[in-house]
Formats: structure tokens, sequence, C-alpha cells
């Protein structure tokens, strides 16, 4: 499963890389690039390294993936250069790179059968973003269309970020250490264990900004599409 996984991984990294080079500004290119490499660097050195799983350490290694994705999504959400991703890159498209949490929550699925995490955290039990992997096609289709208003393509949008948190929140105090104020029927081991440290370290990040990036881009649309249709 290890390397399935890691096949999953570089196949979510080559569709971000492609639509760096197809999508942004020629001067965003290089830069995004290196980016991605250094995130996946990162995250995987912390997950090898055994950081993430430790939970003895203060702050728990987990800190250490989960301060840089905030610190990253707050970037997006209000710089400049945020903006600039948000508008170049396709509504329908980043909403449709959301369907690759349906392939998440089958791993997630696998990992509960191996005893390596809750049941809690599969569409088993209390985490329903599988609803947003399974609608992202289609919610996609929509948008590319125009046969949904942006109303209630944000409201996706938000109902995304809210399951997203709920499974994110759950995954966190579930895991072992000082953070652990869930009990379940076994800890969220896989959490810290290498390549699934991807999980936190790379699809969530990815899921939240692409949510962020969308909702900018249909904020700065609205506007324009209600003067349109006034007019």
């Amino acid at each position: 499963m290890s390397a399935l996984f890691l096949l999953f991984v570089a196949a979510v990294a080559a569709i971000i890389a492609f639509s760096i080079l197809r999508f942004l500004p020629r001067g965003y290119r290089v830069p995004g690039l290196i980016g991605l490499v250094l995130w996946l660097a990162y995250g995987g050195a912390l997950g090898i390294s055994g950081v993430v799983a430790n939970a003895t350490i203060l702050p728990p290694g987990l800190f250490y993936l989960l301060a840089p994705t905030i610190m990253l999504v707050m970037f997006m959400a209000r710089s400049s250069v945020g903006l600039t991703i948000a508008t170049s890159v396709p509504i329908w498209f980043l909403t449709g790179m959301e369907s690759f949490r349906l392939v998440v929550e089958g791993f997630l699925h696998m990992l509960w059968q191996d005893g390596q995490l809750p049941r809690m955290l599969t569409y088993h039990g209390a985490n329903f973003d599988i609803l947003i992997g399974i609608s992202a096609p289609i919610m996609a289709w929509l948008i590319a269309s125009r046969r949904i208003s942006d109303r209630w393509a944000l409201a996706w949008q938000a109902a995304g970020i809210a399951m997203l948190a709920n499974v994110a929140i759950r995954a966190v105090l579930t895991s072992p250490g000082p953070l652990n104020f869930i009990a379940t029927e076994v800890p969220n081991m896989a959490i810290g264990t290498f390549p699934f440290t991807f999980i936190p370290g790379l699809m969530v990040p990815l899921a939240l900004v692409l949510h962020v990036l969308s909702i900018r881009a249909l904020r700065i649309r609205a506007p324009l599409s209600a003067r349109y249709t006034s007019a």
C-alpha cells in the first residue's frame, strides 16, 4: 500500500506541476515548481525522520507540518500572489482538482482496515469528505458550463472547507501524544507514518488552498456577473 500511495502522491504532484506550467504567468512558473519541490522534500523529510510521529517533543511533531500549512493558506488568501494564481487558473480546474480527495478516502479506508487509524476518520465514521471528492467533477462541469450560480459555487466551496476541517481536527485529536483528546478504538498512527505523512503534509493543504483560491476567484467574478446580468 505504501508504494501505491507514493505513486498517488507523484500523480498529484504531476497535476500540480502541470497546472503551474499551463496556467500561471511566465514569471510564476519556476518559483512555483521550486516551491512544490521544496514542499514535497520538507514533508517527506519530516515523515522519514520520524519527527511527525514523535509525540514526546514540544511542540508535537505534527506542528511542523500544520504551521507551514496555516501560513501557506493565509498567504494565498491575502496576498497579491494568491490573487494572481486565483485569477489565472480556471475555477472549474481548481474545483475539479478536489476530486483527488475521493482517492484519499480510499486510502483512509485501507489504513482503517489495517488498524492504523480509527473508523471515525473514514467514510464509515464521521468523515464526510468523500462527498466533496465525488461531487467535485460534477461541480467543475457546472461551473465551466455556467449552469450554476456563483453563489451556489461559493456554498459548495464553503461546505468543502467545513468537511475538511471536520476530518482534519478529528485526525489531530485522535493522534498519539498531548493532543489526543478523542478516545478511539485505535489511535491515528498513520498520520506519523511515512509516506502517509503526505496526507496532512500535502493532501490537506492542497485541498484547502484549492478552496481558498476558488473562493477568491468567485468573489471577484460575482460582482462582474451581477453587473452583466443587470445590464
